[in-house]
């Protein structure tokens, strides 16, 4: 019945079927764009793909690392399913033979290619980006991709380091060129050349803004002005020590090395603090302009185009730098879809969205097949199964101006591993191994409050123990939006603290 009223719906505003599909995925971004309002943003090609398009406010990864979170919403799986929370292991050989996002499309008639950074490389994705499963033909990665962790970053005195702050003369850098403009130039003769008499699903990867800050140097001239410093650039008072995000990627490139920050609370000096935030915005208003450029190449009267991130990034806040976290910073990405005959201006959703449900979403946009059933358990053996929602009820609500018919989601979930209860760095606990793995932390998201539990979790069995608790946490973003105060201590609080455990154990599927 669903089926018929969407079909209905989706005619009724003219949203072609088969259309063409780009998925731009752009790496570590937070929603630093001026869209989202961030004042010390230049994104003028994303904010104009916006007004012509689904902006989603509430977004969240389920898991900020990349490899997860990006298995996570190709397959539309959550990381407990997939049972992936490093970088080692393929889904199709150690849980099931799940079926992806692009490999339903390629299964229903669709050519499907990959370019740049879709699936996490390595053996994540089978040392493949899962071909042949996922695409039509081989997928695209830049030749410069081999020198993203090189020493190419200018010093002061002249040398070259490992960076996290990189801008570069382009020509200088080897090879001439940057991964993000070979996959550009890649993704714009695909689309000026494919005449095939399918529909394409094109999914696009910019490397940028992961670290290295990375971009050519003529886009700091959009970001000369003072930057703001974070208000809550220190550790919250009352964040458990097994929360806390050492940052250690960032703490071993060369030019943080030299401030010898001490291990494992160390702040990061105020001045660096900026220069970071500077750069790492330049980094995203280079990504705009290569997405203003490849969007140029496109007809969105017959593309659904959709642009999202991995997870997001820690500039500062709460004293942390980088991704490996369940604080908003961390979790929250920007999500705009164009749906053609749908979103001819921009339309605002706030309810609560996680990656998962881009997925069943695409699915119901495109009829590309029958609407995908709920997985009926964690881990499911089920092929072809969503552990999230389909966003279409709430876009045609919205797109209607019946607020009131919306529904939506109460909650979204996200979760962060850790090898102990207090930071280390062998094993590494920004990124530790799955053999490594003894703590989980659990973490749920409504529209008031943000819940987090660290709890005794099988590496093995892959089972969580919620009787033993290494630390616990309750924001209020009524009147703590930054997320400062744990007020897991406030008896008072008792009643919501108890509510939001036992929403955190039932999971996602009584949300």
């Amino acid at each position: 019945m669903f089926a018929l009223v969407l079909i209905g719906l989706l005619v009724r505003y003219s949203v072609a079927l088969k259309p063409n599909v780009l998925m731009v995925m752009i790496d570590d971004l937070r929603p630093a764009l001026g869209l989202y309002g961030d004042p010390d943003a230049y994104s003028p090609n994303i904010d104009k793909l916006a007004t012509k398009s689904f902006v989603f406010t509430n977004v969240f990864a389920q898991q900020a690392l990349c490899a997860p979170s990006r298995n996570s919403l190709l397959t539309s799986r959550r990381p407990d399913s997939l049972h992936l929370y490093d970088f080692y292991s393929y889904w199709r050989d150690s849980v099931g033979n799940f079926t992806t996002l692009p490999q339903l499309f390629k299964d229903h008639g669709y050519y499907t290619h990959s370019i740049g950074k879709i699936f996490h490389p390595g053996i994540s994705s089978n040392y493949t980006d899962d071909s042949p499963y996922s695409w039509s033909d081989k997928p695209f990665h830049p030749q410069t991709e081999k020198y993203k962790e090189a020493k190419v970053c200018v010093t002061s005195d002249g040398t070259f380091a490992r960076n996290v702050i990189c801008p570069v003369i382009v020509d200088a850098q080897p090879g001439g060129t940057l991964p993000d403009l070979e996959s550009l130039a890649a993704a714009k003769k695909f689309l000026k050349s494919y005449k095939g008499e399918k529909p394409y699903f094109l999914a696009v990867g910019f490397h940028k803004p992961h670290l290295p800050l990375k971009f050519p140097v003529e886009y700091l001239d959009y970001h000369q002005g003072e930057v703001e410093l974070p208000v809550n650039r220190w550790r919250p008072p009352l964040l458990p020590t097994v929360a806390w995000n050492p940052w250690l990627d960032v703490k071993n490139r060369d030019d943080i090395k030299k401030l010898n920050i001490s291990f494992p609370f160390g702040g990061m000096p105020d001045n660096v603090t900026k220069e970071i935030i500077r750069n790492y915005n330049a980094a995203t208003s280079y990504i705009d302009s290569l997405v203003g450029s490849l969007l140029d190449e496109v007809d969105s009267n017959n593309t659904i185009i959709v642009l999202t991130s991995d997870h997001g990034w820690s500039r500062g806040e709460h004293g942390e730098f980088s991704k490996f976290s369940n604080f908003d910073v961390a979790t929250r990405v920007p999500l705009i879809v164009h749906v053609p005959g749908l979103s001819n201006a921009e339309i605002r959703i706030t309810q609560l969205v996680e990656l998962v449900d881009l997925f069943p979403t695409l699915v119901d946009l495109t009829q590309v097949a029958p609407a995908l059933e709920v997985c009926t358990k964690n881990g499911s053996n089920s092929i072809l199964c969503t552990e999230g929602q389909s966003l279409v009820p709430i876009m045609v609500a919205n797109a209607r101006n019946q607020l009131n018919k919306a529904g939506g989601k109460r909650a979204v979930f996200s979760q962060y591993p850790r090898p102990g209860a207090f930071p280390s760095v062998t094993p590494d606990s920004d990124r530790p191994r799955l053999e490594d793995i003894n703590i989980m932390g659990y973490s749920i998201r409504t529209t008031r409050y943000r819940y987090t539990e660290w709890i005794k979790f099988n590496h093995t069995t892959f089972m969580p123990d919620w009787s033993k608790v290494y630390g616990k946490e309750l924001y209020d973003h009524l009147i703590d939006p930054l997320e400062n105060m744990n007020l897991v201590t406030r008896s008072e609080l008792s009643y919501v603290i108890d509510s939001m455990h036992k929403q955190l154990i039932l999971g996602w599927r009584f949300a």
